[in-house]
Order: C-alpha cells, then sequence, then structure tokens
C-alpha cells in the first residue's frame, strides 16, 4: 500500500512538474519558429513543443536590433540588479542584526513602524517617490533605478528572523575573546546566516530583473532602459512580434537560471556550514 502510494505521489508530481513547464518549453520552441508557424500547431502532438522549421532568425533580430539595443538593456539589468542586490545584503543585514540583538529605546515601536510598511503597495508610492527623483535631478540616472530599492522592509524581517536564532552565547564568546561588535557580526553572525543572504539575494535580484513599471517611468533615455521595458517594445499599435518577444523573453531568462544553478551549490553548501543551533 506504501509503495503504492509512493508511485501515485511520483505520477501527480511529474504532472504538475510537465504542467509548469509546458509554458516555458512552448516560449523556448516559439523562439525557433518562423512566425508564419508560431500558432500553427495548437493541437496537442509533438510539433506543439518541437518546431517543424527550425530557424535562428528571431534571436538574430533581437540582439542585432539596431531600433532597440537588447544587448544594452541586459547590460542596464545585470549592472542595476548587480549592484541593488550587494546594497540589500549589506544595508538590511545591519539593519536586522541590530534589531535582533542591540539594545536602543524605541526598538520595538521602531520595527513596529518598518513592519507596517508592508502592507503598503507599491504602487501606492510610485507618484511620491517619482516627484521626490525628479526634485533630486535623478530621472533618467542609474541613482533612480538603485538608490530607492537599496531597502527592503521583507528582508530586514526575515534576516532579523534567522539572526535571532544565532546564540547569544557565541557573541558573548567572540565578544570575552575581544573582538568588537562589527568583527562578531562579519564573522560570527553572517557566516551563520548564508542561506538567509542567498535566498534574499536571489528574490532582490530577480525582483530587480523583472522590474518593469518604475524603470518604465523614471527612464526615457533608451540606452539606460531595463530588460523588461525592452521587451515590450516589441509590441506596438501595428501588432505583437510575439517571434522577437518570445526569443527576447528567452535570452533573459538564460542569466537567471544560469545564475540561480550556480549559487544553488552554494545554497547547500551553507546550510550544512551554519549548522549553529546545539
Amino acid at each position: 500500500m506504501k509503495r503504492l502510494t509512493n508511485v501515485v505521489t511520483m505520477i501527480v508530481m511529474i504532472v504538475i512538474a510537465l504542467i509548469s513547464v509546458a509554458p516555458i518549453l512552448w516560449m523556448v520552441s516559439g523562439a525557433f519558429r518562423p512566425y508564419q508557424e508560431l500558432f500553427k500547431y495548437t493541437s496537442l502532438n509533438i510539433h506543439l513543443i518541437v518546431p517543424v522549421e527550425w530557424t535562428w532568425k528571431n534571436f538574430h533580430n533581437v540582439i542585432f536590433n539596431t531600433r532597440n539595443p537588447f544587448l544594452r538593456y541586459i547590460w542596464n539589468t545585470w549592472l542595476v540588479a548587480t549592484i541593488v542586490t550587494i546594497l540589500v545584503l549589506i544595508i538590511n543585514s545591519m539593519a536586522a542584526f541590530a534589531f535582533a540583538k542591540l539594545r536602543f529605546p524605541f526598538k520595538t515601536v521602531v520595527f513596529a513602524l518598518f513592519m507596517s510598511a508592508m502592507i503598503i503597495p507599491g504602487e501606492v508610492t510610485l507618484v511620491p517617490n517619482y516627484l521626490l527623483m525628479h526634485d533630486l535631478g535623478w530621472l533618467n540616472s542609474y541613482k533612480a533605478l538603485i538608490i530607492p530599492s537599496m531597502l527592503s522592509v521583507f528582508g530586514i524581517f526575515m534576516l532579523r528572523q534567522f539572526f535571532a536564532e544565532v546564540p547569544n552565547e557565541m557573541m558573548e564568546a567572540a565578544r570575552i575573546d575581544g573582538a568588537t561588535l562589527p568583527r562578531t557580526f562579519v564573522t560570527i553572525v553572517l557566516p551563520a546566516a548564508v542561506p538567509a543572504l542567498i535566498t534574499l539575494g536571489l528574490m532582490t535580484f530577480l525582483g530587480n530583473w523583472d522590474s518593469y513599471l518604475w524603470p518604465l517611468i523614471v527612464i526615457n533615455d533608451q540606452k539606460m532602459q531595463m530588460i523588461q521595458v525592452g521587451i515590450s517594445t516589441f509590441s506596438s499599435n501595428e501588432g505583437t512580434d510575439w517571434s522577437k518577444v518570445l526569443a527576447a523573453n528567452t535570452l533573459s531568462t538564460v542569466p537567471i537560471l544560469l545564475l540561480f544553478l550556480f549559487l544553488q551549490r552554494y545554497y547547500i553548501q551553507g546550510i550544512t556550514m551554519s549548522g549553529i543551533k546545539g
């Protein structure tokens, strides 16, 4: 009976996985199809996923498009997402450490105010943030893309919960050995929080990689635009060039997959090296 249950569970999981992966496979296969073949095969058969006529023309038209410099979009997005991720990890980890381990007046009240910001939808702050960027003269600059994204309330909350699990005895032992508070934070607390830091880093990088509305508002210079806004330029009042859209989405997905595959090993290693309980 247990074996039958395991088999049924495995079959259900495989079906769910196929349903989840099917749109991605269709996107990738569509990127290799000529436009006239894209919506020709809609019934459930092998050609729904496997193109009849393979072509690299869609990728060529996207990469070497003089009107929409797609490689420049990728570079801009990679630069902004990387800088934001680094700043988020530095700033939010220090704030989370303060809330988790330090004592200062009104700490509970300040933390409650931070948490209350999580219930405010991002769309509500678009206009005030835009006006602030305008008054500072930061429109059409990387500063408008980077600085407003440096602080993550959710990131502070997540890291605080993780830092709170670090035994105070370890910090006290480091203090007795002569370690300063910054050194204790760097050598004791941060290594124990590697899984949480990598998780927050991946979420931050992915969020900035997929950012659309904010770059659309604050960036008008095409050479500084982000990748998701760049993909949207393949749609116009005349219609949507779905072959280019699928090719562009496929190209934009590759760096994220490579980043996840690269960091997955470090994520597992971080869990192994951070066994501080007990």
